[in-house]
């Protein structure tokens, strides 16, 4: 297990001698981020436009480049080049690995910009896909990167940065009853003890990218469409369910029948749990799901400086991400500590903390685009979110 990640050189944090930098904007932190965006920035010259999509393609760099300067025109009709919304074919659904991406970034980079026809014609088609969403007899799946809940976080990404929202309540509501439905049919032929489980690959998954925790954060994230009865009969029984899985360390496995403690990252274990848990104590009000949290924090802190590298999906800077949602949660300074550690990692980028070069190294959830999110994002703390993940307004 030692092998998965470095050993963290970093003292934990105590109230005499816990030192956050300076995150403003005329600290030395901050000088670091500017130039490190600046050297990030002349790589994407090499980007491939072969590949669109959030999570390896063009459209990641968008993202990045809208979390930059989000009101700039010059910089808007710079990021519509990176969608390629005129290569899209409608065959893919979701926000972070199909068409649903960069047609949501889209919808909300032209309503920025006024071009409310181009809206309108964009809305269409990434209403259009509902149709495989929708038909829970289809084979899509249900988890993040491919499936239902990926659409889903595309629907809302928009109603949450465009106003007026245009998508309906009850088209939304449709879209979670599809999800829960799915969840409850798989949670009964495989004689689960839950009310909801989801499968991908023949394998049940449980973190974020492709399981149970990342699904159950997005449904959390739009309560407000989910009756009390479903919040508290079936999802919430289904995190308790979650919580009977873990290990004695605090980790998650990634799967149902994985018993090997050893993945901590976004992706699979403990990363993608913490905002499930935040979420879900912030709900029910039950501090056991911030204590989960917490305990994942810890397994975070201890085992996080992955040798997978920096990216968001399996490395430092998604692992960085969770202490900023636990600051958010919390107010305690221990995991804005934490979190600036983390991010000193990604600022001393080095070929010796990178066990593999990325297929896709200049992507926003396998390369140094990942990275360089984080490191803008945790200069305000209060208002950092997990891209293509955690609902924010732009």
């Amino acid at each position: 297990m030692s092998q998965k990640f470095f050993a963290n050189p970093f003292a934990d944090y105590n109230e005499t001698e816990g030192c956050i930098p300076d995150l403003g904007c005329d600290g030395r932190f901050c000088k670091c981020v500017n130039a490190k965006w600046k050297a990030t920035e002349e790589q994407f010259q090499y980007l491939d436009f072969k590949d669109y999509s959030v999570y390896t393609g063009t459209a990641g760099y968008a993202l990045l480049k809208l979390r930059k300067d989000p009101n700039n025109p010059k910089n808007l009709k710079e990021i519509k080049k990176l969608l390629c919304l005129d290569k899209l074919r409608s065959r893919r659904h979701t926000f972070l690995c199909g068409d649903a991406g960069p047609l949501a970034v889209g919808i909300v980079v032209n309503d920025k910009l006024g071009k409310h026809e181009e809206v309108d014609h964009l809305i269409a088609k990434l209403t259009l896909l509902s149709k495989d969403v929708l038909n829970v007899h289809s084979d899509l799946p249900n988890e993040y990167l491919y499936g239902r809940a990926g659409y889903l976080y595309a629907v809302l990404y928009v109603n949450e940065n465009v106003s007026p929202p245009p998508f309906e309540d009850n088209f939304i509501t449709q879209l979670i009853e599809s999800i829960l439905a799915c969840g409850r049919d798989i949670a009964k032929a495989g004689r689960f003890k839950c009310p909801l489980m989801y499968q991908w690959h023949d394998s049940y998954y449980l973190g974020a990218a492709h399981g149970l925790a990342g699904i159950l954060y997005l449904l959390l994230q739009a309560r407000r469409y989910i009756n009390e009865t479903d919040l508290n009969n079936v999802i919430r029984p289904t995190i308790e369910y979650l919580l009977t899985q873990r290990f004695p360390s605090g980790n998650f496995p990634s799967s149902i029948g994985k018993d090997v403690d050893k993945y901590v990252q976004w992706c699979h274990g403990a990363p993608g749990f913490v905002y499930m848990l935040t979420t879900a104590y912030k709900v029910f009000q039950d501090t056991s799901y911030l204590q989960a949290a917490l305990d994942c924090g810890d397994v975070i802190w201890e085992r996080g400086l992955v040798r997978k590298g920096y990216s968001l999906c399996h490395g430092v800077s998604g692992n960085g991400y969770c202490f900023l949602e636990l600051y958010q949660t919390t107010q305690e300074r221990k995991h804005l500590y934490r979190a600036t550690k983390f991010a000193e990692w990604c600022l001393e980028y080095s070929k010796q903390h990178e066990e593999l070069s990325p297929d896709r190294p200049l992507s926003l959830f396998e390369g140094i685009a990942g990275p360089m999110y984080f490191l803008l994002d945790i200069q305000q703390p209060m208002e950092a979110k997990f891209p293509g993940f955690s609902l924010a307004s732009v």
